[in-house]
């Protein structure tokens, strides 16, 4: 009996105690509403003197990210919880999009490593030209580059002895940094020369004969450039292997013999990711380089979100689940910027849609010579779909270096499409002192886009192009099956399917480049 007596006893303790709860959330609640209904006036008659309104917050704050609540100023707990994850999201956010230079650079470090480039000894060489089987930003098809990466805390000052006849060369620091030009825009204006490369920490004294030029990091990228002649690649690929040299100063009398490694055809990937192994990818590069490599206002957004030098990178669940969400609406936030520019200032002509990667006319991106500061979105632009940052690209240099335009929409402001047919008019006395290339990349790798054609370009130097009778060059753009039969060598293979963008270079421009008198047309949709 004893027994059965238990059960209803302990339902009608329950049923008791949940009512009670019930009651007392109600209770709460109601005390929540009458707070969160306090008006200004009302929390104004708390005081002596007349506070101005608005420096005071209300009990209750609707937000995009919710609605907050407050008592006198001070956030509930649910509010502190919310507006703290908020915060990390916004700086994981704004780590992507601050970061893409140091972490494009690793991406660079990463992917020649792949292809056996270990120490600045070895060099990778496009003997054969970049094609598209490697993942690189934006390379061209048109020169013959040779790169590697110059280690300074492994090897201390490094000498780079440049042969005379080559072109663009640039080094760039671990943050895309410009340090030196070399070959045609650097001091050796092409002769030929040796540059030494002081790592930050460097305080001893430097060495006559040398083109010296001091890093803010120990890692640098060393781009160079070479030109094709008759359209090979044979005279630019025996000066690097005839007349390149790379060697630790302290190693000048017992330098390391060169190793040339010929990346063309190769498969490999230098982008940086864009999920959350980009955070671990920019931590690699904050524990290498030394304190004094970012300004303390870049070092403690990074830190903010746990990469800090001399610290783990080990956020707990909740942070790295806010990580894994902000980085794919900066990688979002990094694409429309890319893609779909806001800014003015990128178009490069008062009509059609050729637009600028060096925004305020700056290869460091400032706004009205730095009156405006820095052009956040700008320098995220350019860094996440280009790499090589030089004053050569921006400064009105006629006749040297070289001059860049990015093309993403047809004439109608609509993406280009790669099931769809285009044309594009290069009008006649293009002004390239060298040459002109149009190159066709994969929005997706911002890399040269994948097609039956392993260089998805056109040259005037290397391609037959047939021309108009005005002198200018009519280029056409679709799927496969789709060339012109008088033209084919006129024609580019899209991808149906794919979306594409191109990038419009001028070697050695000349003035109506600068002047602007010279335009190439827009993307005309073949109907």
């Amino acid at each position: 009996m004893k027994s059965k007596h238990k059960l209803p006893i302990a339902i009608g303790i329950i049923s008791i105690l949940i009512t009670s709860c019930q009651e007392i959330k109600t209770e709460h609640k109601a005390e929540e509403k009458v707070e969160a209904g306090t008006s200004i006036e009302q929390i104004k008659s708390k005081y002596n003197t007349d506070i101005p309104s608005k420096i005071l917050t209300p009990d209750e704050v609707d937000t995009r990210i919710g609605t907050l609540h407050f008592f006198d100023g001070l956030p509930s707990e649910a509010t502190v919880e919310k507006v703290y994850n908020n915060l990390d999201f916004m700086r994981g956010v704004e780590t992507f999009l601050n970061g893409i230079p140091a972490t494009s650079i690793e991406g660079l470090r990463l992917g020649l490593e792949e292809i056996g480039v270990t120490a600045s000894n070895k060099v990778a060489i496009f003997d054969d030209l970049m094609d598209s089987n490697g993942l690189f930003l934006t390379g061209n098809t048109s020169t013959v580059y040779a790169t590697t990466f110059l280690n300074l805390q492994e090897n201390g000052p490094t000498v780079v002895e440049i042969p005379a006849g080559c072109g663009p060369g640039t080094v760039n620091d671990a943050f895309f940094r410009f340090v030196v030009d070399m070959g045609a825009p650097g001091p050796d204006r092409g002769k030929g020369g040796k540059y030494l490369i002081l790592p930050p920490d460097f305080e001893g004294e430097q060495p006559e004969g040398y083109f010296v030029a001091k890093s803010t990091s120990y890692m640098n990228w060393l781009i160079l450039r070479g030109f094709l002649v008759d359209g090979k690649t044979d005279v630019s690929s025996k000066m690097y292997h005839d007349g390149l040299k790379i060697y630790p100063l302290k190693d000048i009398d017992n330098q390391p013999a060169m190793e040339f490694i010929n990346a063309s055809k190769k498969e490999f990937n230098t982008i940086h990711a864009n999920d959350y192994d980009f955070y671990t990818e920019l931590n690699e590069v904050i524990q290498r380089e030394p304190v004094s490599f970012l300004d303390p206002e870049l070092r403690g957004l990074f830190a903010s979100i746990g990469i800090q030098k001399g610290t783990s990178f080990s956020p707990d669940q909740r942070m790295q689940d806010i990580l894994k969400d902000a980085v794919m609406v900066a990688n979002a936030t990094a694409r429309a910027i890319t893609f779909k520019t806001r800014e003015k200032e990128a178009s490069i002509y008062e009509t059609g849609h050729w637009e600028s990667g060096f925004l305020g006319g700056s290869y460091q991106w400032l706004k009205e010579n730095g009156t405006g500061g820095r052009y956040l979105d700008a320098r995220t632009r350019f860094f996440y779909v280009a790499t090589v940052n030089t004053p050569a690209m921006v400064l009105k240099m006629v006749g040297l270096g070289s001059q860049y335009a990015a093309c993403f929409l047809d004439s109608k402001g609509n993406y280009l499409n790669g099931g769809k047919n285009y044309t594009l008019n290069v009008p006649a006395n293009a002004p390239a002192k060298d040459f002109w290339s149009v190159v066709m990349y994969d929005p997706q790798t911002r890399s040269e886009l994948q097609t039956d054609q392993p260089l998805p370009s056109v040259s005037s130097q290397r391609t037959p192009l047939v021309k108009n009778e005005d002198g200018s060059v009519t280029l056409y753009f679709g799927p496969a099956n789709n060339a012109p039969e008088d033209k084919k060598a006129n024609w580019l293979q899209s991808v149906d399917g794919k979306g594409f963008f191109v990038l419009f270079r001028l070697y050695g421009p000349l003035q109506p480049w600068f002047d602007k008198t010279w335009q190439p047309g827009d993307f005309e949709l073949v109907k």
